[in-house]
């Protein structure tokens, strides 16, 4: 191994993996989280909902197809380093357009490989996500140790309004549509407007702090509340801004943070897990049906179950450890999931969510159209 190529990752407890530089050059600082998916790096990195992270692969060899212009979930990746065994250095797949330690390199994404993550991941496992760094240009432990402990914690971050769009735009435009959907975009992921556009749904993305007297002027049919990265507890005045939303009777669908958000909106609370859920290999059971759905997650933090508010049902459950995996109002048109139903990567076992939100919209016209008759 070269000396130019070396590199280092220190964990905040001191646990620390030297290894071989890949991707830029330098420094890089984040919650040390994993992912148990065996493809789909690229979406993966394109995920706002990891701001913030540097996340480890647990799939042995990454980067063997390469990356291309479809496959991003947004318009840039989000995450603040990456970390694998094996970075292939050759990219194999008519798809392909560059490799990715130079797609790394060009978004200045700090890489380390040849590491051991299979210990690196029962670390984690044990002890819980913790801050964490990749350094290229400091090999000093103890130096690059104090670097981290300065560094900013997951908990109470809120992250959600460094990914959200600047301003409101419009996707699969027209007049045409059967519904229209607004989306709070807290970190969207480009596949789910991709799902609500093959539903016919019109599309209006927002910012995630605009106002709900700025979304009811825009008379959705269904409103989105999407993923995203960070501490739902740190976004009280998005909270109260979807609380007044929910007053307003109009179907709303949530996802991820979207689906923490919900929650704290009728008084529920959540609290942060101790390694999280990430890949496109989590069961979840639903209790209406019995049915086992494989589902892709990429969460810190989920719904508390010892204090839900009442008017709320728990709808699904992770059967990895029983958190709340999915709820639905009692009374309201609403409902959210913990996991990710738009995939990308993972299965689509979750894909009927999107079509319950449109029957739920559906039902919404109709008894607004009886009432005016």
């Amino acid at each position: 191994m070269n000396e130019s190529k070396k590199a280092i990752l220190v964990l905040e407890d001191g646990r620390t993996f030297r290894g071989a530089s890949f991707g830029a050059a330098g420094e890089a600082f984040g919650e040390m989280v994993f992912n148990t998916s065996m493809s789909g790096y690229q979406e993966i990195l394109t995920d706002p909902s990891y701001a913030g992270q540097i996340v480890c692969m647990t799939y042995p060899l990454i980067g063997n197809y390469g990356v291309n212009e479809e496959d991003s979930e947004s318009r840039r990746p989000w995450v603040e380093g990456f970390v694998v065994r094996e970075a292939s250095k050759i990219a194999s797949n008519w798809r392909s357009t560059e490799t990715l330690d130079s797609y790394l390199k060009r978004h200045r994404i700090v890489g380390i490989e040849k590491i051991d993550t299979r210990a690196l991941v029962r670390h984690i496992r044990s002890r819980g996500a913790m801050r964490a760094a990749i350094s290229s240009i400091d090999a000093d432990e103890k130096n690059l140790l104090d670097k981290v402990l300065s560094s900013p914690e997951m908990k109470n971050r809120e992250l959600a309004s460094q990914v959200t769009t600047g301003e409101s735009f419009e996707y699969k435009r027209g007049d045409d549509s059967r519904f229209h959907v607004v989306c709070f975009d807290f970190g969207v992921k480009t596949n789910s407007l991709r799902e609500f556009a093959a539903l016919d749904c019109r599309l209006t993305i927002v910012p995630g702090d605009t106002s709900a007297a700025e979304v009811l002027r825009l008379k959705p049919d269904g409103i989105f509340l999407s993923n995203g990265p960070g501490d739902p507890s740190a976004m009280r005045a998005v909270v109260e801004e979807i609380k007044r939303l929910a007053e307003s009777n109009v179907p709303m669908f949530g996802i991820c943070l979207g689906h923490q958000i919900l929650s704290q909106s009728f008084g529920g609370e959540t609290y942060k897990l101790l390694f999280g859920h990430r890949g496109g290999n989590q069961p979840i059971m639903d209790l209406e049906t019995g049915r086992i759905e494989i589902a892709a997650h990429n969460h810190g933090f989920a719904v508390s179950a010892t204090n839900l508010p009442a008017e709320l049902e728990v709808t699904h459950v992770n059967i990895n450890d029983d958190t709340i995996a999915g709820i639905k109002h009692k009374n309201l048109p609403i409902f959210s999931v913990q996991y990710h139903p738009e995939a990308a990567p993972g299965p689509h076992d979750a894909h009927y969510h999107f079509e319950k939100f449109i029957e739920m919209m559906k039902k919404s016209k109709q008894s607004v159209n009886l009432s005016l008759s």
